[in-house]
């Protein structure tokens, strides 16, 4: 798949099917979010890869929009180093979050973002929950796996949102 397709098919996807999501497959699209753009060069994000049924299960207790981690084989949890980007990291870390998303939709998996920062609370929640060290915060949470519902493409364009040379 194109890189315009994976764009203007990728939805949220909230059900998926047994089928785990390969070793090969979870390193590309970490690769891939690891190539997205990053101020100064400070790459601050970190992943935490997810794929154990009782930290799965652990989230939804903490996260109140993740129960379709119910089913999904594989959540990844997106942090940023404040320490090395105090500014800028939650404009990278969201970037990384992008391109995971767009990844593995050219791979043929679903995925569906969960906001965790600045929800302080959910924050702490996920940072306890995996021992996040200080200087470290949880920004969003994937859940990837493979999609076991179709959604077709949304028509988003809007016109009227594009501005010329000034509002």
């Amino acid at each position: 798949m194109d890189a315009l397709e994976a764009i203007f098919t990728r939805r949220s996807i909230r059900k998926y099917t047994p089928e785990p999501v390969t070793a090969e497959e979870i390193k590309t699209i970490l690769e891939a979010g690891m190539n997205a753009p990053s101020a100064n060069n400070r790459q601050p994000w970190h992943f935490i890869v997810v794929d154990d049924r009782a930290k799965l299960n652990a989230i939804m207790e903490v996260h109140p929009y993740s129960k379709m981690l119910a089913e999904a084989p594989l959540a990844i949890v997106v942090c940023g180093n404040t320490t090395v980007s105090e500014k800028f990291w939650q404009q990278d870390c969201a970037a990384a979050t992008e391109n995971i998303l767009l990844a593995a939709r050219a791979l043929g998996l679903g995925t569906v973002w969960m906001g965790v920062y600045p929800d302080l609370q959910r924050a702490a929640g996920i940072s306890k929950l995996f021992n996040i060290p200080e200087g470290f915060q949880p920004l969003s949470l994937i859940a990837v796996g493979h999609p076991a519902e179709s959604k077709g493409r949304v028509e988003r364009y809007d016109e009227s949102k594009v501005h010329k040379n000034g509002w």
